[in-house]
């Protein structure tokens, strides 16, 4: 189907319902808040701030809970505790807060210690209970998404029973409206044109880290691009095992390439979607046959997905690591064989692997959007990987990556010696 918009707004065109979106989001964390038996969460992820509160995290508070957290607490509305002063500028950016419902943040450093950490965390807990207090959920249950050592002290003083809430979380995540599900069409449709951009430019004598950067800038002069993770470009001997990583190394004739587009966010929802790549020339028959096997695995995996299946069977359309190649277990070939939720974090539900979705099943939901990739290649010689991203539906599976994929992309600046990607 492909992306149904522009990624502007119009006020001549539906689009995508930024109100109906966060509301849904609020009302969905709530639904699995109550469902788990909780009074209130409190999330210091950064996925998690933003579903509830339809706030933006900046990219240097990644990873670092503590410096700005969010709370829903029974029927009310979210509350924010915003870093330092910040929270002026969501009364002004994000009007849809109640302005007593944003505070500023107790912080401290996810791992910090000593006296310092424990005044702030004893000011944090304070505000929690205070939250708690004001909703009148004082003494139930509350959720958390992160826990510290020094959370685990306050709260335990506080009489505060805490129980897991990054399960609720992701739960609420893993369903996604018709509006979250148009914002995934628009990161595909992203996700095609960069990939294009990528056959342009790719060239014998070139290095990854150009590759990467060439398409960084290409990323960032699309409107509604807040970030980008990780553009991953691996060639030759990087290709496998998967390096998953970029390097100074020159692209050379012959060279198989990939590139993965992880986690390039716009607005909020996250890509995955890998590509393979021949520089200079045509792929070697080994190098073809290779490719057609990956591919094969992909799409028989792709034929199992459908809602009520399972997440095993899913992952038992992919053979085993040491069927494959040679592996001890399973966990040697983390990430090979792999499917994985997309949304606001790369990592939403379902997540599948053979290490654990065999004796672990999730059951595919309509609604849920992710993607599955397979990988395959000889040690140190060439890798390929292949990845396509996808929406459930109650009746039919919509693939929303569309950069041909039947075989592996010829990029040759010779006119008409790669006519397969004319």
């Amino acid at each position: 189907m492909g992306a149904n918009f522009g990624i502007a707004g119009l006020d001549w065109q539906q689009r995508v319902n930024w109100d109906r979106m966060r509301k849904y989001r609020t009302e969905r964390a709530r639904e699995m808040m109550k469902k788990h038996g909780l009074g209130a969460m409190l999330c210091m992820y950064d996925e998690n701030v933003r579903y509830l509160t339809g706030t933006l995290t900046p990219g240097w508070n990644r990873l670092k809970p503590g410096l700005r957290y969010a709370m829903l607490c029974g029927d009310g509305a979210p509350i924010l505790f915003e870093q330092g002063d910040l929270g002026f500028q969501i009364e002004r950016h994000s009007p849809w807060i109640p302005k007593e419902n944003v505070r500023h943040s107790f912080a401290w450093i996810k791992g910090a210690a000593g006296p310092a950490s424990t005044q702030q965390v004893n000011k944090f807990v304070k505000a929690v209970l205070e939250e708690m207090k004001r909703h009148g959920v004082a003494g139930q249950k509350l959720g958390v998404d992160f826990i510290d050592i020094n959370m685990i002290k306050v709260f335990q003083e506080n009489n505060i029973t805490w129980v897991d809430g990054m399960t609720p979380m992701m739960e609420a995540r893993a369903v996604k409206n018709t509006d979250e599900q148009e914002c995934f069409r628009i990161v595909g449709a992203i996700g095609d044109a960069t990939h294009w951009e990528c056959m342009k430019f790719l060239r014998p004598g070139i290095t990854e880290n150009q590759v990467t950067a060439h398409l960084m800038k290409y990323l960032y002069n699309i409107p509604g691009m807040e970030d980008v993770e990780d553009v991953i470009v691996s060639s030759g001997p990087n290709t496998w095992p998967n390096w998953r990583n970029f390097s100074d190394r020159i692209i050379q004739p012959g060279d198989i390439v990939f590139m993965d587009l992880a986690a390039l966010t716009w607005n909020g929802y996250k890509s995955c979607y890998y590509r393979t790549y021949c520089v200079g020339k045509e792929p070697s028959q080994e190098q073809k046959d290779t490719y057609k096997t990956a591919l094969g695995w992909l799409y028989d995996s792709i034929g199992a997905v459908k809602a009520g299946a399972t997440t095993r069977d899913i992952a038992m359309k992919w053979p085993s690591a040491m069927e494959t190649w040679g592996y001890e277990d399973e966990d040697q070939a983390a990430a090979n064989l792999w499917g994985h939720g997309l949304g606001l974090a790369q990592y939403d539900p379902p997540v599948i692997s053979r290490i654990w979705s065999l004796d672990h099943p999730i059951e595919i939901q309509a609604g849920m959007t992710f993607a599955l990739e397979t990988q395959h290649g000889k040690r140190f010689r060439y890798g390929v990987r292949i990845e396509e991203m996808l929406i459930v539906h109650d009746k039919e599976i919509e693939i929303v990556s569309n950069f041909p994929v039947t075989q592996i992309t010829v990029v040759d600046p010779m006119p008409g010696y790669a006519d397969h990607v004319k």
